[in-house]
């Protein structure tokens, strides 16, 4: 029996990564950098008004208050989006709105608050030193940095800053392409009515979910009979050139397992148990002409969401040229539990405000406790109870808000 981190090593060698590819902007939200973005121009511009006011010479406004105000010229008007170059006189000021750029000569704003608002003379009764209310070029970023890191998600703000330092393509890791095959003469498609020992498949939709959750492609999705001569077919020749494949269902010890049944005499894919619970059974190998890798997930769906969590996430996570090892999250249990001797257990958990407690029912058939589950709680083989207040591991699941 294989640990979960000797089976985990085992498939992660299983693939190499895939070139990253280069994306418009309009195309990068959620992807993984896989280059550092450099600013193309500074930011801020150039320099420019933080508030709409009045652009002035400091040492014209020194010593104004509002007992004692400083009256001055207004020589104009500069608007944000004003490309002229304008130059402010001594002892003058200009309007100025917020984001315009600022004249030369100018070294402060007076906000419009701290005045009468003229529009031919005005009175300023603040005494604004050099720098005040004012945007520097450069100040946020320079032409030239690092604005964002390999390795971070592509997420609304930060394709904001991309686009601000004017970057119109990005670089970032591959999606790697996935086929999903259910399988199993029992299941059914989702609103189909049920015949007695009929159940619905939400293998198949659960796990297209989870691979597109995680950034990769579906490229094919489809449900196999127990049929090992059109099993035997697919699977020597799968459409649609995926980068995985990955299979539920037919794996363990039954008499019609199919999928263990016609992989095992291709010599090119290992069955084997992986101390963990659930998921016990599971496979992995390489299928067709391509060579394409394969991994065998349990069919029960509870056993095929946690062990999607266990070993397919990083494979595609290595796939896609990123770090393979899962990130544990670090909480304290809320409530206690059991553990099976000698195996890890991945029991479903909601983490709150108090720590980490059980989802529900912890039966490998409850879905409801796999509905409202945040993350797997992950206890090693030789722990056998959590008591509240004990640490533990955190698995996020893939999708959560």
């Amino acid at each position: 029996m294989r640990t979960v981190e000797e089976h985990r090593a085992a498939l992660v060698g299983l693939v190499s990564a895939l070139p990253p590819v280069t994306v418009p902007l309009s195309q990068a939200l959620g992807r993984v950098l896989a280059a550092d973005v450099v600013a193309a121009v500074a930011l801020p511009g150039f320099d420019n008004s933080a508030m709409d006011g009045y652009a002035v010479r400091s040492a014209d406004v020194n010593g104004a208050t509002p007992a004692s105000p400083v009256v001055l010229d207004v020589d104009g008007d500069i608007a944000a989006g004003d490309t002229r170059r304008h130059e402010l006189r001594p002892g003058a000021t200009m309007r100025i709105m917020t984001g315009a750029p600022m004249p030369e000569g100018a070294d402060a704003v007076v906000p419009v608050e701290e005045s009468d608002g003229g529009v031919e003379r005005v009175s300023l009764t603040l005494a604004a030193e050099t720098g005040r209310h004012l945007r520097r070029r450069g100040e946020d970023v320079r032409a030239g940095d690092p604005v964002l890191r390999a390795g971070v998600r592509v997420t609304p703000g930060r394709l904001a800053l991309i686009a601000a330092a004017n970057v119109a393509e990005v670089t970032v890791a591959a999606r790697p392409r996935v086929v999903v095959l259910s399988t199993g003469d029992e299941l059914v498609p989702v609103g189909t009515h049920l015949d007695h020992g009929q159940i619905v498949d939400s293998n198949r939709p659960m796990l297209v979910a989870l691979v597109e959750a995680a950034g990769a492609e579906v490229v094919g999705a489809t449900h196999l009979g127990d049929d090992a001569e059109a099993t035997a077919a697919l699977l020597a020749d799968v459409p649609g050139e995926p980068d995985l494949v990955l299979t539920t269902g037919g794996v363990s010890m039954g008499a019609y397992d199919t999928v263990k049944e016609v992989l095992t005499s291709s010599g090119e894919v290992d069955f084997t148990k992986v101390a963990m619970r659930p998921g016990m059974p599971q496979g992995a190998g390489v299928v067709g002409p391509r060579r394409t890798p394969i991994i065998t997930l349990p069919g029960n769906p509870v056993s095929s969401f946690a062990s999607f969590h266990v070993f397919v996430l990083p494979v595609l996570r290595a796939l896609a040229g990123l770090d393979p090892e899962p990130a544990l999250v670090p909480a304290v249990a809320a409530a206690g539990w059991s553990s099976v001797p000698g195996k890890v257990e991945l029991t479903r958990v909601v983490l709150g405000p108090d720590g980490a407690r059980p989802s529900g029912g912890q039966g490998s058939h409850m879905l409801g406790a796999l509905a409202a589950a945040t993350h797997l709680a992950v206890v090693d083989a030789a722990t056998t109870t959590i008591e509240p207040g004990d640490a533990v591991h955190l698995l996020p699941l893939v999708g959560q808000d």
